[in-house]
């Protein structure tokens, strides 16, 4: 094989960088083919600024993990168990019986991702699937404007759909010319309020209009907790259901999945007791360590990045089964490696960078905010007083570091982190021993302590 070697500042390259191409007219490592005698000074040029750009600064493409956001499908994992169970609820409302799920799980758990995989299967099984987000939304119109509208865009999507639907809406439809034609549904208040006491009605009607292409409807309505509060909502969804019962008890083929916290579903208890038999809840709990291995696995692989074994066992355990971790792992660990192999070293490096981000979404307003007596900041630093990060500790342990002001409040004060969801009793410690609900919780307050000492210093 040959080889050409260029150096100096001919081609605008500067003396200290070398150009290695090989002359065999393969592809060479920077995807570039060469066949010999044909190498121009302009091109070279080029490719020297596309090295330059690409690899020596190490300029990367997207990163594959997404926080804050629902996993892209094709990086998704684990549900195995909830999926069978809501599936067979959405084909068995395609025979004409409406379906009503509660899908409920702790935040950060991978609700939102677990019905973005839903969606596309029910879109599989040939449902018009309807993803709404209702962060916020406390009011029934909006709730009804919003569902409404997600249809018309899922439906615009399909060309013979989006005909149908545009005919039977269009003068309430404006169409947004911003990055590509968008659709916004923006009815009077008076049609917005008929189509709101009359739901039903108005979800059979784009039933009827799907009934030739598609075998029923898919609705996603996520994040619920603004609409719990509402005596209204409970109410509405109730007689909803009821009335659906009523008038289409087998020509109703709507699957309508509520996500929420748990609490959320509570609240809808008291609101409205008789709310509770109509959902078929399905609890989503933390991934196991296998899925969380799957899941760093199939998203280094896709950006071709290879995964030291020690690197991937940190990146677990840290991750704490969590899908709002593990993003934030990933993602800090995928920005801080510079050669495409991740070493455990890049990988703890990644750790504390997602530890610090995670502090300050989450336990900076949650308790360095909220907490304001000096005595209880106190305790936090020296829980981060250890040589390394501590994940479970026990009560008379800490204690013994405390002074006589902060021993009196410390029972107020683990109260206070139990309340704030930051710590919860470790029944396998046995009595008076505490661990933190993640791992990464910790870390950061280690952190702090280690910048309190230094600006001190």
């Amino acid at each position: 094989m040959g080889e050409l070697k260029l150096k100096g500042a001919a081609f605008g390259i500067p003396l200290s960088d070398t150009v290695v191409i090989t002359t065999t007219g393969r592809t060479s490592n920077f995807g570039y083919a060469f066949t010999p005698g044909s190498i121009s000074l302009l091109y070279l040029h080029h490719i020297y600024l596309n090295l330059k750009y690409k690899v020596f600064f190490n300029m990367k493409e997207d990163s594959p993990f997404t926080p804050g956001s629902p996993v892209p499908v094709e990086l998704f994992v684990g549900r195995v168990e909830q999926i069978k169970e809501i599936l067979k609820y959405i084909k068995q409302s395609a025979s004409g019986r409406q379906e009503n799920v509660f899908l409920e799980g702790e935040r950060g758990i991978g609700k939102s991702s677990l019905a973005a995989f839903l969606r596309y299967l029910a879109n599989k099984e040939s449902f018009l699937a309807v993803y709404v987000s209702l962060g916020g939304v406390t009011e029934l119109g909006e709730l009804v404007r919003r569902i409404f509208e997600q249809i018309l865009k899922e439906a615009n999507a399909e060309k013979s759909l989006g005909e149908k639907f545009l005919g039977l809406f269009e003068k309430y439809v404006k169409r947004i010319d911003l990055f590509g034609i968008s659709l916004a549904f923006s009815p009077p208040v008076e049609e917005l309020e008929n189509m709101l006491r009359n739901f039903p009605e108005a979800i059979k009607g784009v039933m009827d209009k799907l009934k030739e292409e598609k075998s029923g409807i898919f609705i996603a309505l996520d994040d619920i907790n603004g609409l719990s509060t509402n005596p209204d909502f409970a109410n509405w969804y109730k007689s909803f259901v009821d009335s659906v019962a009523i008038r289409y008890p087998s020509n109703f083929p709507a699957f309508i999945m509520s996500i929420g916290l748990p609490e959320i579903r509570d609240s809808l208890s008291r609101l409205q007791p008789s709310l509770m038999r109509i959902f078929r809840v399905v609890s989503v709990e933390k991934l196991s360590d296998a899925e969380v291995k799957e899941f760093f696995e199939k998203a280094f692989k896709k950006v071709n990045m290879e995964v030291e074994p020690e690197a991937l066992e940190d990146m677990v355990k840290f991750s704490s089964g969590l899908p709002i971790l593990m993003h934030e792992i990933g993602d800090a660990v995928f920005w801080n490696d510079e050669d495409g192999k991740i070493s455990e070293d890049d990988a703890l490096t990644g750790i504390f960078d997602a530890a610090d981000r995670i502090g300050k979404k989450y336990l900076d307003p949650k308790v360095y905010r909220a907490i304001r007596s000096p005595r209880y900041r106190s305790i936090l630093r020296k829980i981060g007083e250890e040589p390394m990060p501590i994940s479970y500790f026990k009560k008379k342990e800490i204690e013994s570091k405390l002074n006589a002001g902060e021993r009196k409040v410390f029972n107020n004060f683990l109260r206070k982190m139990r309340e704030l969801g930051i710590i919860v009793p470790d029944i396998e410690g046995g009595r008076g021993a505490y661990k933190f609900v993640n791992e990464l919780y910790p870390v950061y307050i280690w952190l702090e302590n280690q910048r309190s000492l230094k600006s001190n210093f």
